[in-house]
């Protein structure tokens, strides 16, 4: 049986990649966008079973009016993608109130209004799957990305608090943590902050280290995210890439032989 989709940010990156491989399955997809025209090729080679829709993620009301048109359009809603988001570089003595506050919006905010949007359709389904595109960075932190660790590790609490909440509705919840691919996310959709001298020593550092590293390939990411929804039993976290795999491993251990380390402080501190 097809499904219909929801997906945000399918302008380009992951979510143009998601919405070509459901359509290309022939599946359904109401796909938005903040300039709507970017969808006309999507629209011109998979005619109706497109439905494109200009959307803010921040903008509350015109998430709930893009959801409503979806479910109008299909009848139902089977798979929804919070993929809307943009990457915010800059260390955390340089972030401004106003760029914190807008990666929020966008990357957090963005997420919890679609999210409940789709809810009440998905609860009178009895069905329905949520996926939250997050990041190894939701898992892990980097130096430089303060501000967008923050966004993701709020979605990541926020989601598997979700998924317990849900439990038994016959909705599930996955959040995807990808590592390094080859979108745009680092290039013209990103912000940066005005450099602080004092921190070009780690900027210089971590050129270095970026210009080693192999980044993904996102067209690979499609076909993976089809396996996550088709399965019986999806999983609340799935890493995307080689690099992510190793990272969280060798973070979880250094975590718990910490945790351990320290255990007599933890029990005594109880008192």
């Amino acid at each position: 049986m097809s499904k219909v989709w929801f997906i945000t940010g399918t302008s380009r990156g992951f979510g143009r990649y998601f919405a070509e491989s459901a359509l290309e399955r022939g599946d359904k997809v109401a796909a938005t966008a903040r300039d709507i025209s970017t969808l006309d090729d999507l629209v011109a080679k998979y005619g109706d079973a497109v439905l494109p829709l200009t959307l803010d993620v921040t903008d509350k009301p015109a998430v709930a009016t893009a959801v409503a048109a979806a479910h109008e359009k299909f009848g139902r809603l089977d798979v929804v993608v919070n993929n809307a988001g943009y990457g915010l570089f800059g260390m955390v003595e340089e972030l401004t109130e106003q760029q914190l506050r807008d990666q929020l919006e966008t990357n957090f905010f963005g997420a919890v209004w679609v999210t409940q949007a789709v809810l009440p359709i998905l609860r009178a389904q009895g069905s329905g799957h949520i996926v939250q595109i997050s990041t190894i960075g939701g898992v892990a932190a980097f130096p430089s990305l303060g501000g967008y660790h923050a966004s993701k590790w709020a979605l990541e609490g926020l989601t598997e608090a979700l998924g317990q909440e849900l439990a038994g509705t016959g909705i599930n919840v996955t959040l995807v943590e990808p590592g390094a691919f080859a979108t745009d996310w680092a290039g013209s959709s990103a912000v940066h902050t005005e450099p602080n001298p004092a921190y070009d020593h780690l900027r210089q550092a971590m050129a270095a280290r970026r210009g080693t590293s192999k980044a993904g390939d996102p067209a690979a990411a499609g076909p993976a995210l089809l396996q996550i929804v088709d399965a019986e039993n999806p999983p609340l976290r799935v890493l995307f890439g080689s690099q992510p795999v190793e990272i969280a491993k060798q973070l979880y251990a250094q975590r718990l032989q910490t945790w351990s380390d320290w255990e007599h402080v933890s029990r005594a501190s109880e008192g």
